[in-house]
C-alpha cells in the first residue's frame, strides 16, 4: 500500500458548482494552511482539486496561529540583517523536540520552510516581512505581518484568496468520512454535506485534517494527565483525518507526544503568543516572583506553571 501522509489557520465564502464534479486528479481533506497550500500548489500544477473542510469556514487551527512562520536564511531576515543558518535552525528544532524527532523530516521542514514563507510572500496580501525572535530559537527566525500581527490570519485570508481566485472548488460543511481503498491504493473520498452522502474519485488523496486537541476523550486515552485540560485548538481539531487513515491501513507516529502551552487566556483556549515573551515580558506567580526563564521551550515552561502555588 502506498504511505498515506497525515498532516499536521479569517473565513471566506466559495460557491460549489451547481453540478459538482465526483473525480479529480486530487481531494484535500482539510482547508487549514496546509489544505490550502495543497490546493494552490497542485492547481498551479495543472491539477484538477477539490477541498473538503467539515466546517463552516476555512482557516482551521491556522486561523489560531500567533507567533510566525520559522525558517531560516530567508529573504526578510537578509533584508533585515539576520545572520541565521538553516543548520542552526535544524539543531533547534532537534534539541526543542528533545531528539526524539525523526532528523530526516526535520530536515525536509528547515530545508524547505523558506520557500514557505517565499510562497506566501508571493500571493496577493501574502505578507510574511517581519521577523521576531521566539522560545527555542537561537536567532530571529519567526516570520510573521509588518507590525508583528498574527501570522494565522494572514496565512489563512492570503490562501483562501488566492483558492477563490483560481477557482479552486473548496466544499465546506463537508465531513470526509472514508478513504475509498481499492487494491492496495486510495482511490477516492466519501464524505457527507447537508444533501446526503456523497463520493469523488481521485487520482491522489491528501489529509491534511490536522491534530486532536479538540477531542478530550482522545487526548485523555493517550494520556490520562490531560484530563480537563483546555485546548487552544479550534473546535474541529478532534482528529478525524488520523481514524480515517487508520481505518484505510495507515500507521501512527509520536501521538503521545502532545505539546502544553504555557500562556492561554483561561477556559476560552486563546493563545498568548511567544512573541509576547520573546519581546520582553516575564511570568510572575501570585506572590509577584519571577519562577523560570520565559524563553524555556514550552514543556519546561508549562511544568514551571504547574508547580507554581
Amino acid at each position: 500500500m502506498k504511505k498515506i501522509l497525515l498532516a499536521s489557520v479569517v473565513s471566506a465564502a466559495f460557491a460549489v458548482p451547481a453540478a459538482a464534479a465526483d473525480h479529480a486528479d486530487v481531494v484535500v481533506i482539510g482547508a487549514g494552511g496546509a489544505g490550502l497550500s495543497a490546493a494552490v500548489t497542485a492547481h498551479d500544477l495543472g491539477k484538477k482539486v477539490i477541498v473538503l473542510e467539515k466546517m463552516a469556514f476555512v482557516g482551521g487551527n491556522t486561523n489560531r496561529a500567533a507567533g510566525g512562520l520559522n525558517a531560516a536564511e530567508t529573504k526578510p531576515q537578509g533584508k533585515a540583517g539576520i545572520k541565521d543558518t538553516i543548520e542552526t535552525h535544524f539543531n533547534d528544532t532537534m534539541k526543542g523536540g528533545k531528539y526524539l524527532n525523526n532528523p530526516d523530516l526535520v530536515h525536509v521542514l528547515t530545508d524547505n520552510a523558506r520557500y514557505s514563507v517565499d510562497f506566501i510572500n508571493s500571493l496577493p496580501g501574502g505578507d510574511l516581512t517581519d521577523v521576531g525572535m521566539m522560545a527555542g530559537a537561537t536567532n530571529k527566525r519567526s516570520h510573521r505581518p509588518a507590525g508583528g500581527g498574527f501570522v494565522g490570519a494572514n496565512v489563512v485570508k492570503t490562501l483562501a484568496t488566492a483558492a477563490k481566485d483560481k477557482g479552486i472548488d473548496v466544499r465546506t460543511n463537508a465531513k470526509a468520512e472514508k478513504l475509498i481503498v481499492k487494491n492496495g491504493q486510495v482511490v477516492g473520498v466519501q464524505y457527507k454535506d447537508k444533501n446526503g452522502v456523497k463520493t469523488i474519485d481521485a487520482k491522489a488523496v491528501v489529509l491534511a485534517s490536522g491534530g486532536f486537541g479538540a477531542n478530550q476523550e482522545l487526548l485523555t486515552k493517550i494520556n490520562p494527565k490531560l484530563n480537563g485540560f483546555g485546548t487552544t485548538n479550534q473546535p474541529g481539531a478532534t482528529g478525524d483525518g488520523i481514524i480515517l487513515g487508520e481505518k484505510a491501513g495507515a500507521d501512527t507516529v509520536d501521538m503521545t507526544q502532545i505539546q502544553t502551552h504555557p500562556t492561554v487566556v483561561p477556559n476560552n483556549g486563546e493563545m498568548i503568543t511567544e512573541a509576547v515573551r520573546g519581546n520582553g515580558a516575564i511570568l510572575v506567580n501570585q506572590d509577584g516572583k519571577r519562577f523560570i526563564n520565559e524563553l524555556q521551550t514550552r514543556d519546561v515552561v508549562s511544568a514551571a506553571e504547574l508547580k507554581q502555588p
